[in-house]
This record gives structure tokens, C-alpha cells and sequence, in this order.
């Protein structure tokens, strides 16, 4: 398979995630739990999810580098083609039967993301964008809202337990968006927020130190479905950092949004 038959590659790569997502319902496994720290856990569900997905993914096509949250990365050159995946965003939602868990896989190359999935099993709600052709929930077209300011908007802000070094900014920056907007939600799962953004369920999130398979796939729904999604600083996040902060909206809200921030 050509490594760039990208439609061939996405149509198989969203029947891969939805036949790994069902391994979320699987309470049993979701009970194994280990820690990598002190608040962030990974579960037998996370290990199987992404040995499965990345054995599915190589029998695609064996040239293509494989980024996991449950494994090391630094070798990973995001100049070249690139699976990103976290195979369970929402660990300790999944843990708590909080069900807002998701599996979020992109096809990036030259750091530019080709194609994201998201797929919320709890839900059934598969949420896909091709670069340039539009974003979709279960195969119909999603658009983010048209709110115009935040004094009509419903925002999401992320607290990232694993980086509680931030928490007093961050939730300084909740209070003053509390403070602009209709109100507050916070779901746990970066993933689904950014889902939630394209379709209008949400006109903003923020969240501070994102992984790029927090963020990847996404972004480019976002994206496709008429939004904005930039670092704090009005920049757009690399998948070749870290961590970024990230900043996603309507649109037209963006510039009001930084600005509180």
C-alpha cells in the first residue's frame, strides 16, 4: 500500500479504532490499574487498546512511525509520516465509570495531521476529519457554534492533575473565563472537549501542557468543522513539542478568548 493512500488508510484506520474502542466497555480491565504517577494511572484497558490498534496499524503499512502514550517516543522524527494515538483519553474517567473515555488517533506527516478519529465507545460517537474536506459525527457533517462573544458561550477548561505545579494558574484562568462566559464544564478528556467544540456543544476549551495524542486528531476536527485551535499565545501547536498549550474555539471568539487567558 502506497504510503500516502491516505483514503485507504483512513477508511481502515476508523474500523481498527471502533473494533479496539469496544475494549473500553470491558469493566474487568478497566479495574487493572497501575500509576506512572501520582495522579495519572494507566489501566489494562490503555495497554491493550494500543498494542491492538499499533499490531492493526503495521499490518497497514510497516513504514510508518507509531507515537503511543503508553510507550517512549523519542525517536520519533514528526517530519516523516506518523500514527499519533492515545488509546484511552480519559484514564481515570474510565476508572471511575465516568463515561467520557475516547481513543484519538491522526496521521500526521511533515507535522501537519492528515486525518483524526475520535472514537467515544460510550456514546457511539465516531467523530472524523480529512485535511480539506470537513469534519463529521457519525458520518454527518459537524460546524462549531456561532457564538459572538463569550457572554454567550458555554467553555470547558482542563485542570491536568498530572501537572498540579499549574493549578493555581489554571484555575485562575477558569475563574476569569467563568467570570466572561455562560458557564463552566470540565469533562476530563481533551479529546471529546475538542470534539465538543467542532459540533457546538462547547464555543471554547482550554486546557494547559497537552501531549500532541491529547490534542492531534482533535485539532483537526476543530478545524474542519470552521474553528480555531492555537496555544495560548494565538500560535499553532507543534506536534514535535512536549507539551502545548492549547486554545480551541468558534472562531469568533478566539481573540476574546487569548485575551483573557
Amino acid at each position: 500500500m502506497d504510503i500516502f493512500d491516505s483514503d485507504i488508510l483512513f477508511e481502515k484506520a476508523v474500523c481498527i479504532v471502533k473494533n479496539a474502542g469496544c475494549i473500553l466497555l470491558e469493566q474487568t480491565l478497566a479495574s487493572r490499574i497501575s500509576q506512572k504517577g501520582k495522579t495519572d494511572f494507566v489501566t489494562a484497558v490503555d495497554v491493550k487498546v494500543q498494542d491492538e490498534i499499533k499490531k492493526e496499524l503495521y499490518k497497514l503499512n510497516s513504514q510508518i512511525q507509531f507515537m503511543g502514550e503508553e510507550q517512549d517516543n523519542t525517536d520519533i522524527d514528526t517530519k516523516r509520516p506518523v500514527w499519533i494515538l492515545d488509546p484511552v483519553d480519559g484514564t481515570t474517567n474510565l476508572i471511575h465509570g465516568f463515561c467520557n473515555s475516547a481513543v484519538s488517533l491522526a496521521l500526521a506527516d511533515d507535522n501537519r495531521v492528515i486525518f483524526g478519529i475520535v472514537y467515544n465507545p460510550f456514546s457511539n460517537e465516531i467523530f472524523t476529519a480529512k485535511s480539506g474536506e470537513g469534519a463529521l459525527c457519525n458520518d454527518r457533517s459537524i460546524h462549531v457554534s456561532y457564538a459572538e462573544s463569550l457572554s454567550e458561550s458555554l467553555c470547558s477548561v482542563g485542570s491536568n492533575p498530572s501537572k498540579r505545579q499549574c493549578a493555581d494558574e489554571a484555575f485562575e484562568r477558569m475563574r476569569r473565563l467563568y467570570d466572561r462566559c455562560h458557564d463552566i464544564r470540565r469533562i476530563g478528556a481533551a479529546s471529546i472537549e475538542l470534539c465538543y467544540v467542532a459540533c457546538g456543544r462547547l464555543d471554547a476549551y482550554l486546557e494547559h501542557e497537552l501531549k500532541p495524542w491529547d490534542f492531534a486528531a482533535g485539532k483537526l476536527i476543530v478545524e474542519e468543522a470552521g474553528g480555531i485551535v492555537t496555544d495560548f499565545n494565538g500560535n499553532d501547536p507543534l506536534l514535535n513539542e512536549n507539551s502545548s498549550d492549547i486554545a480551541a474555539s468558534s472562531g469568533l471568539i478566539h481573540s476574546e478568548l487569548l485575551s483573557v487567558i
